[in-house]
């Protein structure tokens, strides 16, 4: 029989309250909790946390902080990804971003999603779709990247758009649901 934690990594119906994820979820908050009041000051030390709290990050990754996210271990970045103020990543599945990456603030990246069928729903359980963001992608502020979706390289993501589907490589897409607006010569 699977764990909860097995059935989320496998995009099943998981129980969130789960003993072993909320232990997760809590020692996660905890990292953060140092990593948002760490002083700027302190370079060595934000690395520190940040490497803790998101292992699989890339070499020069950087989080402005305040930053929010629910596990840390399942965010993988390349190198050199930047995240402006107050972003929230919940990463109950993967979340990939390529090399270069930057996204400005209050960029919300979901991957937690729940039934839309109300009795299902209201069995507290719920499921999570893996969210992969290419190389060289721009995501404008207050942007929300829904769970599943896949932008492509060098993409550009304007301001204030909801991504609910695949956005390819190469193109300036934006709105509420987020749209090609026009294709990026490179």
């Amino acid at each position: 029989m699977k764990s909860e934690k097995e059935k989320m990594l496998a995009g099943e119906l998981y129980f969130a309250g789960d003993k072993e994820l909320t232990a997760e979820r809590l020692k996660a908050r905890e990292l953060m909790k140092k990593y948002n009041s760490c002083p700027e000051d302190e370079p060595e030390k934000l690395k520190s946390i940040l490497k803790e709290l998101i292992p699989e990050g890339g070499k020069g990754l950087f989080i402005q902080p305040p930053f929010y996210c629910d596990y840390g271990y399942n965010i993988k970045t390349g190198k050199g990804v930047y995240f402006n103020f107050n972003c929230v990543i919940l990463d109950g599945m993967e979340v990939k971003i390529g090399s270069r990456s930057m996204f400005g603030p209050n960029v919300q990246i979901y991957t937690a999603s729940h039934p839309l069928n109300a009795k299902e729903r209201a069995s507290m359980l719920e499921f999570s779709k893996a969210i992969e963001i290419g190389e060289d992608v721009w995501v404008g502020g207050n942007v929300t990247i829904c769970p599943g979706v896949k932008i492509g390289n060098r993409a550009v993501i304007g301001a204030g758009s909801v991504v609910t589907k695949d956005i390819p490589n190469d193109v300036f897409a934006a709105g509420n649901p987020c749209k090609i607006i026009k294709k990026i010569e490179q």
